[in-house]
């Protein structure tokens, strides 16, 4: 996968469903659009709930890794707050 140039990291490592979620979407309100966040978690999940999460918004999910039982998803901020 290319590495993509991220504003933000969010670690919601040892954070348990919604947690990681809801931190995720705190942190998007305080982004800037075009901005991008690279969100680690280690609950499962997250691999399904915040992507499922920006389907429903205006947000971009660039890419989405697990590597060493951590989900990586970096997401880029939409025009519009959802």
């Amino acid at each position: 996968m290319t590495d993509t140039v991220t504003d933000l990291q969010l670690d919601t490592s040892g954070l348990q469903c919604p947690m990681p979620l809801l931190k995720t979407r705190q942190a998007l309100r305080h982004m800037q659009p075009g901005q991008v966040m690279e969100v680690i978690a280690t609950d499962a999940s997250s691999a399904i709930d915040i992507p499922a999460y920006l389907r429903q918004s205006c947000h971009e999910l660039v890419r989405s890794e697990e590597k060493s039982g951590r989900f990586i998803l970096v997401i880029r901020r939409g025009e519009q707050e959802s």
